[in-house]
């Protein structure tokens, strides 16, 4: 027996007992020829309830069609089609969360029934165990999860993104400790004689992070001008055996800092020294790629080397918890309380805006506006103590 439900689909009781409806689904791209699709249930009534949801869907273009993709093939599609418009560090990073998180926990859900309990659970496991993630890492993984499905919903795949509704550990922005002018000076008195400390001093009064001042070439350094082109990074590919690799800026912008005299005559010293290394070491020495800092024969200096060299120097005079990227906040915050505008000390850094700049040393910037005050009120007094 079969009944017609609104002149939309039919419905039928099987021979094994169970009710099946029918419907139209369209027509098929390819072929033209129509699609059919069934749904099934126990009784007429739960049949009849599915069927009116599915016609209700296509009428008002909600209807989305079945599909048994599961969440890990549409990362592996994501990522070979959508993401040819973001640098290659970020495609690297998107692909190490994918395989080292998202993939092995949730990637064998079909994609159409990932429902937002499954993702929460999925993020509240990684802040615990043996080795928790923190709240920023977390929000990463949250934020490729998240790109993912919004373009699933685009292309039609999925009605909406569970993820959109999870709730992500609290960020405990970590504080920063800027080296102050008197541990400035004791850190350059250390530093003398090290292998590394033309980095170190360069990085002092650039602000540089370390990829960048590792990555810096030759031709990016504009000796007339006084002034550094800032537009790579050496990278390590994060994967076993990965090699060191020359990639675009955090930002993946480009950005010139002109910076001061002391800077610009100790890279000419560099240069003269590279020179001599490079007659030293005969047919050995290769840098092909023209990198300011190298090593005895030309070759990029690793990350883990430098930072093992400042943890040595900086503990050596008591400042055992500094960290390399502690000389770029302590740049930052020696720019702002000179009196630097906000703008020159964002483009030096190379940050995406200035309010990042602003919320990131506001401690810093505190302080300038009380000098400021302070200033202001001893030019009140000048013109008013005749009075």
């Amino acid at each position: 027996m079969s009944k017609r439900a609104n002149n939309e689909g039919s419905i039928r009781q099987r021979p094994d007992g169970r009710w099946e409806a029918r419907y139209s689904a369209g027509y098929d791209s390819g072929t033209g020829k129509l699609i059919r699709r069934s749904v099934y249930g126990a009784t007429q009534a739960e049949v009849r309830k599915k069927l009116q949801e599915i016609v209700t869907g296509i009428d008002s273009g909600a209807y989305i069609e079945p599909n048994k993709i599961t969440l890990g093939e549409w990362l592996d599609v994501w990522q070979e089609e959508y993401l040819n418009g973001v640098t290659l560090s970020t495609q690297r990073s998107y692909s190490d969360k994918i395989r080292l998180h998202i993939k092995p926990a949730v990637g064998a859900v079909k994609l159409q029934s990932l429902t937002v309990p499954t993702i929460q659970k999925f993020y509240n496991s990684l802040s615990r165990g043996d080795k928790p993630l923190s709240a920023k890492s977390i929000k990463g993984i949250h934020g490729v999860l998240h790109a993912a499905l919004k373009q699933a919903v685009m292309i039609g795949y999925i009605k909406t993104n569970p993820s959109e509704y999870c709730t992500l550990p609290k960020l405990q922005k970590r504080e920063i400790v800027p080296l102050s002018g008197e541990e400035t000076a004791r850190f350059l008195e250390a530093i003398k004689g090290d292998p590394y400390e033309a980095i170190f001093f360069v990085d002092v009064f650039t602000g540089l992070r370390q990829g960048e001042i590792l990555g810096l070439t030759w031709d990016c350094v504009d000796f007339e001008n006084s002034q550094l082109v800032i537009n790579k990074q050496l990278l390590k590919e994060k994967k076993k055996g990965g090699r060191y690799i020359l990639a675009p800026t955090k930002t993946d912008k480009a950005r010139t800092i002109t910076a001061a005299s002391s800077v610009m005559q100790k890279l000419r010293e560099v240069k003269a020294s590279q020179a001599f290394a490079a007659v030293r070491a005969g047919s050995a020495w290769s840098n092909p790629e023209g990198l300011v800092f190298t090593n005895s024969i030309g070759g990029h200096i690793p990350h883990h080397t430098v930072y093992k060299h400042f943890k040595a120097i900086a503990g050596s005079i008591g400042l055992d918890a500094a960290r390399f990227h502690d000389l770029r906040h302590s740049y930052a915050v020696a720019s702002l309380q000179s009196g630097d505008d906000i703008k020159t000390v964002q483009d030096n850094l190379g940050h995406s805006s200035a309010s990042f700049t602003l919320s990131t040393y506001a401690h810093s910037t505190d302080k300038s506006k009380r000098d400021s005050a302070a200033r202001t009120e001893e030019y009140i007094r000048s013109l008013t103590s005749g009075a």
